[in-house]
């Protein structure tokens, strides 16, 4: 725990304990070499009384500010009203209290308690005035004393406003900065579980592809060899996949993945290899430097439409083309029609700014996907 969190709050102004003692100090000090007429005992009394009471004011000013701004008051007018006497030194006392009056806080009354305040006093000032016979000079000279302390407690009470607003701001940007850090890394959990949804779903559908031809030469050939054949090549494949999808959670986690068009010319090839169809793959626009999101966006939109190529017209050659920020895969033969995986991929593009289409092109079949060009 915190030596902050051990102290007492200050919900209510000034009323730490350093200002308390400081305070006391000065009105202790100052009350001791007072020298008021030793004939006037009574004035020792007020004096004597308004200095206990001032303590209590005080030391109340944290927990219990309406009662501490009653007392101070108290202590304020009582004194005003001796300040004509002689070498009473009482103005003392009235300063300090109406110091720790404006330094108060009253949220649901304002200013208000501490005019009233300021009104008492002067109306004392003027009462001592009148009856201690004091001039004009000296009734001015107190209500200036009087307004330069109640300008200081005021100042340093919205010091400390201002102080306790910083800190509550300080605590809402730290919370909102911890927000915006769990929004995040919920984002980025979802993005990793979508691609890697996706990279799984185009080794899947791969295998499916590879163990369906795999079936049709043991039926229909009796062609064990080839089968056998089919089936290492389905192992390649879910080792393969296997691989894509840690390099996918890692890529994206790290937010560094490789460069789309070598990525995409690898996918070619190796879609070349594993199919024994022709892929042609051709790089014709500036490259742009993507970040993670967009990258497997786009490549796992290829791997999508060159599964699906696959699975709907085997055999047929495939144009790759990636121009910039989109990307083009166009295979002969055929309608692959739209599945789940590209209206999957779709979503996915979406939910970064992308568009994917898919449809007949002449006697073609062309996927488009496209992201954002930042």
């Amino acid at each position: 725990m915190s030596l902050k969190a051990l102290l007492p709050t200050r919900p209510h102004g000034e009323s730490g304990w350093v200002g308390r003692v400081l305070t006391t100090g000065v009105a202790i000090a100052v009350l001791a070499t007072a020298r008021p007429d030793p004939a006037s005992h009574w004035v020792w009394l007020v004096l004597g009384a308004g200095l206990v009471v001032f303590i209590i004011g005080t030391l109340l000013m944290t927990s219990r500010p309406y009662t501490a701004f009653v007392l101070l008051t108290v202590v304020a007018v009582a004194n005003g009203l001796i300040s004509g006497v002689d070498s009473s030194n009482s103005l003392v006392l009235v300063l300090v209290s109406i110091t720790d009056i404006a330094v108060l806080q009253f949220p649901r009354h304002g200013n208000r308690p501490i005019i009233t305040a300021g009104v008492c006093v002067t109306a004392a000032y003027v009462v001592s005035a009148w009856w201690f016979d004091k001039s004009d000079s000296w009734f001015f000279t107190q209500l200036l004393w009087t307004a330069v302390l109640i300008a200081f407690g005021l100042n340093r009470r919205q010091y400390e406003v201002q102080a306790r607003q910083t800190e509550q701001l300080l605590e809402q940007t730290r919370l909102a900065q911890s927000e915006h850090a769990r929004a995040a890394t919920l984002e980025e959990r979802g993005r990793i579980a979508r691609d890697l949804h996706d990279v799984l779903a185009h080794s899947l559908g791969a295998l499916s592809v590879q163990l369906e031809v795999a079936e049709a030469l043991l039926e229909e050939r009796g062609d064990t060899a080839g089968a056998l054949d089919r089936v290492r090549r389905s192992r390649r494949l879910a080792v393969q996949g296997l691989t894509e999808a840690r390099n996918a959670v890692a890529a994206l986690r790290a937010d560094a993945v490789p460069e789309l068009p070598q990525a995409i010319a690898a996918l070619a090839e190796q879609h070349e290899k594993d199919h024994g169809t022709a892929v042609h793959f051709t790089n014709t626009g500036v490259v742009k430097q993507l970040d993670s999101g967009a990258t497997v966006a786009l490549l796992n939109a290829a791997r999508e439409a060159l599964t699906n190529a696959a699975k709907h017209a085997p055999g047929q050659p495939v144009a790759v083309e990636l121009d910039g920020v989109r990307l083009s895969v166009r295979n002969k033969g055929p309608a692959n029609g739209e599945g789940f995986g590209l209206a999957g991929m779709r979503e996915r593009l979406a939910l970064i700014g992308g568009t994917l289409t898919a449809g007949p092109d002449g006697d073609d079949w062309l996927v488009v996907a496209e992201v954002p060009d930042e």
